[in-house]
This record gives structure tokens, C-alpha cells and sequence, in this order.
């Protein structure tokens, strides 16, 4: 099979570029949701580039399973488990007991959640080069 980390990579680039419009366009919990599609998505890109296969969703467990030789600081999965916050609740309105997505995240949410996920793809991008 092909090895597919640029094209992971380049869909995680993307993805970060719609957080960011979505932060500009104060929808926050699509921004915080974009944010964290970015970040599973350049830590894939890693995997491929690593040959190994990367299942789930969560940030921060896919960081804490990379070999030893391409672990993470401390800090980055902390900030991974941020984000890891924004995989479901940020689209269904059953995740909380009343109102939507939208009136659950803040500017402030999205904001860090676009940074964390920049980090993280640039933590990728200088392991895959």
C-alpha cells in the first residue's frame, strides 16, 4: 500500500485553515471541532509516515502511542486532551441537557483550540521531514 502522509498532512493543513475561518466567523464550536479534525489528522499523517496504523479519535491517545523515539512533550498531550473535548459535543445537541453546540463554546475555546492544534501539526510535520 501507498504510504499516504501528505495527503493526511494536507487535509490536516486544510482542516486548520476551516477552524481558523470558522473562529473568524465566531461559529466557535465548529471551529473547536475543525481544530481537532487538524490535529487527529497530522498525527495520522506521523503514523503513515512511520508505517504504523492509528485508530480512533482521541488526540491525545494517539500521541501517547507513537514509538518512543517520536513521543510528544508532556504538555502537547495535555493540550491533545483539550481537544479531545471537541470531538462529539462540539456537533450533537444530545451532548448537553439543554440548548445546542453553539451555545456551549466561547471565542476563548476556539482560540486555544486552533493554537493546539497548530502546535500539534507542526510537532507532526517536523517528525515526518
Amino acid at each position: 500500500m501507498a504510504e499516504r502522509s501528505k495527503d493526511w498532512l494536507e487535509q490536516a493543513e486544510r482542516d486548520l485553515k476551516q477552524a481558523k475561518h470558522s473562529l473568524r466567523d465566531k461559529i466557535y464550536e465548529w471551529a473547536c471541532f475543525c481544530a481537532q479534525q487538524a490535529a487527529e489528522k497530522a498525527i495520522k499523517a506521523l503514523y503513515e509516515r512511520l508505517h504504523g496504523e492509528a485508530w480512533g479519535h482521541s488526540v491525545s491517545k494517539l500521541l501517547t502511542k507513537l514509538p518512543r523515539n517520536s513521543k510528544p512533550p508532556e504538555e502537547l498531550i495535555d493540550k491533545a486532551i483539550t481537544l479531545d473535548r471537541y470531538y462529539i459535543q462540539t456537533r450533537y445537541p444530545n451532548g448537553f441537557d439543554a440548548g445546542a453546540p453553539k451555545d456551549y463554546f466561547t471565542q476563548r475555546d476556539a482560540k486555544e483550540a486552533v493554537e493546539y492544534a497548530a502546535e500539534i501539526i507542526e510537532f507532526c510535520k517536523n517528525k515526518i521531514s
